[in-house]
């Protein structure tokens, strides 16, 4: 095996790493399984399967974005704590960054639950129903980073195996 294919093989494990902190670890990945296949000819990689990686790095980041919404909305909240679990999950992350390693990510975890709750209750006036919403809030951006890393062991997966020296 060449050093080539260990170094990409580095370069999706420190992706892989970074999924769960919120950090852009699919793109990392993808720009490295590019760029081993510009570098390396003899490969087997084919632009098939790195367009099939792009294309679950697109669908990882929508599903990010959604879940947290679409289990807000599941545990009773409206559509403004919806909206709310989004924008607070985004604030979150984004002040979360301070804190090293894992600030982004209870950041994230925060802002969603803060978002829906606040919305909600700024609508319902009840705090029963924006607990439960900001539950759910909650639990979506558990589920949206648990499919996320999913999805990046899925990717590092195609690219290991494609680029599998023959």
């Amino acid at each position: 095996m060449n050093g080539w294919y260990w170094a990409l093989g580095g370069v999706l494990l420190i992706g892989l790493a970074l999924v769960p902190l919120g950090l852009p670890g699919l793109w990392l990945m993808l720009a490295a399984g590019v760029g081993y296949k510009l570098l390396v000819s003899a490969t087997g990689l084919s632009w098939l399967a790195i367009a099939i990686v792009g294309g679950l790095a697109v669908v990882a980041e929508v599903l990010e974005f959604t879940l947290s919404v679409k289990y807000t909305r599941k545990f009773g909240g409206s559509r403004r704590a919806g909206w709310g679990a989004l924008i607070g999950g985004l604030i979150g992350a984004i002040m979360g960054v301070p804190v090293p390693i894992v600030g982004s990510v209870i950041g994230a975890f925060a802002g969603s639950f803060l978002g829906a709750l606040v919305a909600e209750y700024s609508l319902a006036r009840d705090g029963r129903v924006a607990g439960r919403s900001a539950w759910g809030a909650l639990l979506g951006r558990v589920a949206a980073t648990a499919v996320k890393t999913a999805l990046g062991a899925a990717i590092a997966t195609i690219l290991l195996v494609g680029a599998w020296p023959r």
